[in-house]
């Protein structure tokens, strides 16, 4: 905003996006509680809410009851101003799910995808599944202002392909983003899935009020996200962060590793590996499933235990995590390390206490660990808080 004119109409704007945003941060306020905050008089904050009003952004609720004096009225951010849309893509399948522009899930719908070769082209399967979303929420798709669509990977920005996931089937069209931008009647962005659910921390979790972080994930994939300076950092290919094809100590080089689509570090601490090792350790009741799933249960249990195999196997595992941890941390000196995925939030304080012993072991840097607080469906959480952010910039800027 530097060197922009303090004209009324700029003014006027700014002072109704403080309002607006107060109202989402602390929902139903009244007249003079909004001047308080935003350090209005009375008569401006009553032409501000008027003025919402009048669009369409706000609505006029209930009273303040219960208090001392005349009850005063309460407004807050119309729900229905505009809606917005997030995807989770995995192999298996395609969540989809609608908000209202205060952030609150109105519609969402799962779409399995199984199989190597998908039965119905890319295109159709977006629609399906945002379909889907939208008539849980009551909805038409022409009502959804904008939807972000997370994937492992990242599309490379100078050729519009896919990179680092030739797991996805179907996605890997040159044409597919110009496909899609023609099927759909919404802008859409595309997002790495751990960016995502970096992103869903930095807005509601624990990495709230910190600019430069790192978050961790291991679930199907071992992956990381990298904040800095309070912006992604997506790297020339949109390949930063995808740490599970780093060279680490304690594996053999991977060569061609897109090809065999992993890596030392994946081959070392990834998903996969805490089976193998937890056999090695003395576990025996290992039960069976994907193997995902597999390594949360058998962490899970490992937390639980203050002595054994099941302890030896959370040691084991921290040391093999901090591995590969050690280099990120001393690149970048983050402030933060979250640790999300399936199966880090299964090994919870326990691990991440173990992980952090550890590191200040093998590295300089010594960032504080922290373990996710958005562990409900955190890639989806964190596309539609992507697709919403900018969607309110949009619809809240009443200076056009």
């Amino acid at each position: 905003m530097a060197g922009t004119p303090g004209t009324p109409r700029v003014l006027r704007a700014m002072n109704d996006r403080a309002a607006l945003d107060l109202l989402l941060e602390h929902g139903p306020l009244s007249r003079s509680r909004i001047g308080r905050l935003t350090g209005l008089s009375k008569p401006t904050a009553s032409q501000l809410l008027a003025r919402l009003e009048a669009a369409g952004l706000v609505l006029a609720g209930g009273t303040s009851e219960g208090r001392p004096g005349p009850s005063a009225q309460l407004y807050e951010v119309n729900p229905a101003a505009a809606y917005a849309a997030g995807l989770d893509v995995t192999p298996r399948r395609i969540r989809a799910a609608v908000a209202d522009i205060t952030g609150r899930t109105v519609g969402s719908y799962e779409l399995a995808t199984p199989g190597r070769k998908p039965a119905r082209p890319v295109v159709r399967q977006v629609l399906d599944a945002l379909d889907g979303a939208v008539k849980a929420a009551g909805l038409t798709r022409d009502a959804v202002h904008r939807i972000v669509i997370g994937t492992p990977g990242a599309f490379d920005p100078g050729t519009g392909r896919l990179r680092y996931a030739s797991h996805l089937p179907g996605w890997h069209s040159p044409t597919l983003l110009e496909e899609l931008a023609a099927a759909l009647p919404m802008p859409v962005e595309y997002e790495n899935d751990v960016n995502l659910a970096a992103v869903a921390e930095q807005r509601l979790g624990a990495a709230r009020g910190h600019a430069d972080f790192v978050l961790l994930w291991n679930q199907e994939g071992l992956g990381a996200a990298l904040v800095l300076g309070g912006r992604l950092h997506r790297g020339f290919t949109g390949g930063a962060g995808e740490v599970g094809f780093l060279p680490v100590p304690g594996t053999p080089l991977v060569r061609q590793v897109t090809r065999a689509n992993s890596g030392g570090y994946q081959e070392l601490a990834g998903a996969q590996a805490v089976p193998e090792l937890a056999r090695q350790v003395g576990v025996t009741d290992i039960p069976s499933g994907p193997y995902a799933e597999v390594a949360a249960v058998l962490l899970r249990r490992a937390a639980e235990e203050d002595s054994g195999p099941g302890r030896l196997l959370l040691q084991t595992y921290a040391t093999r995590l901090a591995t590969g941890l050690a280099s990120l941390v001393s690149v970048l000196d983050p402030e933060l390390v979250v640790l999300s995925g399936a199966c880090l939030i299964a090994g919870g304080d326990v691990l991440r206490g173990l992980v952090q012993d550890e590191l200040e072991e093998l590295a300089a840097a010594r960032p504080r660990l922290a373990v996710a607080d958005v562990t409900e469906q955190p890639v989806l959480r964190g596309a539609l808080e992507s697709a919403l952010a900018t969607t309110r910039d949009e619809v809240f800027d009443t200076s056009r």
